[in-house]
């Protein structure tokens, strides 16, 4: 019988509320009208916001009209509060990752002295919980179905007595070979064991290179592990941990599961494996020669009527520049060509529909329980300022400026009325090389806007480890990229579902920075205190019926971006009255 935690009973949908449409974009980073890229016209608007004081909380651009999108985003529980204060309703909640290892591959926890004591004084600092990832390689270990959940079990009860409300990531991908992965942690050795014989499980480069952190799509539905299908293994594990964590579910301490669907746990191919020599900022490389995917793509391009057709031989290789590549090439670049649009297509759609299928497992495995589902979107932000953006596209994001590669990943998403979570919140444009022609400050914008046009919740989290003021103040922004004091009481305030700090070292419980951390979440939290503010979590239903590939591409078409303004207005630590003024001269004379 399932607990009263994890029923089927539905309960009282979310208060809907009204996202701003902007009909011109303006984008009032002022970093963004530095850039060589984007330039934007400044309006009336922003000239009036400029001499009033460099203000990021002025009023909007003038001539902006809005049109109300009903959305199913939970910003306000208005039930779990009865005061007055108007900033509650900007309580974005902050949580701190664990370190990838906390549990080891022996399935014990690491030093379980030092890790209470650090959670007290995180606890302390008012974080909302943790995020921790639960790793298939050492909960399966043992054999098909032989689940040992002995050390997240004990680890769970730890943070139930600190009362820490647990993110929990279904890793179904290695602990090593990404940016950040101070651990190994391997798949379980009996399916690796499969991969001795039929190397083709995994993801495959031109050259023939296997990559061993995460199975190839393209087996998904194969029943080559014991008579299993990829699709049904992870079912039936995350059935196991819904039936093994059942009292956890009940008293409401799992509050988000984020389902694994790449390396990094990220919906992508792994396209930049440090482990095969990728370094920064290389465009990565197609990940489809293994024999499934190659077959699969032969039999789509038969259907297209072109049988001649075969997977690009122009792509350059890991540490390629696009304008060394004929294929993403400034001029004529392949990507450019029929053949070119119609691979990348069928790249982009397969990674949707294995992100939508392992999803709807997560869904019908926690079907009933109160809880999110959330999917990661990598943060590729180098090449976003090339024409071809050669990173996401090798990535298996298909953007471009006339085509719009995330939408249809927040679409698929809303079949199931899951979480995005994206990444590199952190990051400003001004810190990233020239060479690089990274921008992540408008791929974040934009990844946002998306997630909230398609009416989920966005989520997101740091990319790289940052314990510095404006490293915390750009994720502010990111945060509420409208702040707090809305220029006009009936407009609604764009706001993150949550945020995640990666991740919890020994350096950020150095005492300085654990100090500006403390100031840091209570600025996420609006000033306001810790548990007056909580999400209203419904019992999670079924997923609605399967999207056809057209719909999903139909999101494709591109759209403006929501503004943003150029800086938070809850910093952590205010800039001086020069830098503003300094950033103000800049942005007018931009253009």
């Amino acid at each position: 019988m399932l607990s009263s935690h994890c029923s089927n009973q539905q309960q009282q949908r979310h208060v809907l509320w009204d996202i701003p449409f902007p009909r011109n974009r303006t984008y009032s980073g002022w970093q963004s009208m530095v850039n060589g890229s984007n330039k934007k016209r400044l309006t009336r608007g922003n000239l009036q916001r400029l001499r009033t004081g460099m203000n990021s909380s002025a009023a909007k651009t003038d001539g902006v009209n809005h049109v109300a999108a009903a959305s199913r985003t939970s910003t306000t529980q208005s039930e779990a509060t009865t005061h007055d204060d108007k900033l509650i309703q900007h309580y974005v909640p902050t949580f701190v990752m664990l370190p990838l290892g906390v549990v080891t591959a022996e399935n014990v926890i690491v030093d379980k002295a030092k890790l209470e004591k650090q959670l007290k004084e995180l606890k302390a600092a008012e974080i909302d919980g943790v995020m921790v990832d639960v790793w298939w390689g050492i909960i399966e270990a043992r054999g098909p179905k032989q689940y040992d959940w002995r050390g997240y079990r004990e680890l769970f009860l730890l943070l139930k007595k600190l009362d820490l409300k647990i993110q929990a990531i279904m890793s179904f991908h290695q602990c090593g070979g990404n940016i950040g992965d101070n651990v190994f942690i391997s798949l379980p050795q009996w399916v690796l064991k499969v991969g001795e014989t039929d190397p083709d499980i995994f993801y495959t480069n031109r050259a023939g290179a296997r990559n061993k952190e995460y199975l190839s799509l393209g087996v998904d539905h194969l029943p080559l592990f014991g008579g299993r299908t990829p699709v049904q293994m992870y079912g039936d594990f995350m059935k196991s941990f819904r039936e093994s964590m059942a009292d956890f579910f009940e008293s409401g301490l799992i509050i988000d599961i984020e389902v694994g669907l790449g390396p990094a746990g990220e919906l992508r191919y792994a396209s930049y494996p440090e482990t095969q020599g990728w370094a920064f900022p290389g465009i990565g490389e197609f990940q489809c020669y293994d024999k499934y995917l190659a077959a699969d793509f032969k039999e789509a391009a038969a259907k297209a009527g072109h049988p001649e057709w075969e997977l690009p031989d122009d792509a350059g290789e890991y540490n390629s520049r696009p304008d060394q590549t004929a294929f993403f090439r400034s001029n004529n670049g392949t990507y450019l060509t029929e053949k070119g649009k119609f691979f990348l297509t069928w790249y982009s759609t397969k990674l949707l529909l294995h992100g939508d299928e392992i999803i709807d497992e997560a869904n019908k495995a926690f079907l009933g329980c109160k809880l999110k589902l959330a999917a990661k979107v990598s943060g590729i932000h180098w090449w976003y300022n090339h024409p071809s953006h050669a990173a996401e596209l090798t990535a298996g994001y298909y953007n471009l400026p006339d085509r719009d590669g995330y939408r249809p990943v927040a679409r698929m998403l809303s079949r199931h009325n899951a979480i995005l979570n994206f990444t590199c919140l952190e990051m400003r444009n001004s810190e990233q090389p020239a060479y690089a022609k990274s921008a992540p400050q408008e791929l974040v914008q934009m990844v946002l806007s998306d997630g909230w046009k398609e009416g989920i919740e966005v989520a997101g989290e740091n990319a790289l480890a940052r314990y510095d003021a404006d490293g915390y103040n750009q994720i502010l922004l990111n945060a509420r990229p409208n702040g707090v004091r809305p220029a006009m009481e009936r407009e609604k305030k764009l706001r993150m579902y949550g945020v995640t700090i990666l991740r919890l070292t020994d350096d950020l419980m150095r005492p300085n920075n654990l100090d500006l951390f403390k100031k840091f979440i209570r600025k996420m939290h609006a000033d306001q205190e810790l548990s007056k503010y909580g999400h209203a979590i419904e019992r999670l239903e079924r997923s609605k019926p399967k999207l056809r590939t057209e719909e999903l591409l139909e999101a494709t078409k591109p759209s403006e971006a929501f503004p943003w303004d150029g800086e938070t207005d809850m910093p952590v630590e205010p800039a001086s009255v020069f830098a503003r003024l300094l950033k103000t001269i800049l942005s007018i004379f931009s253009d």
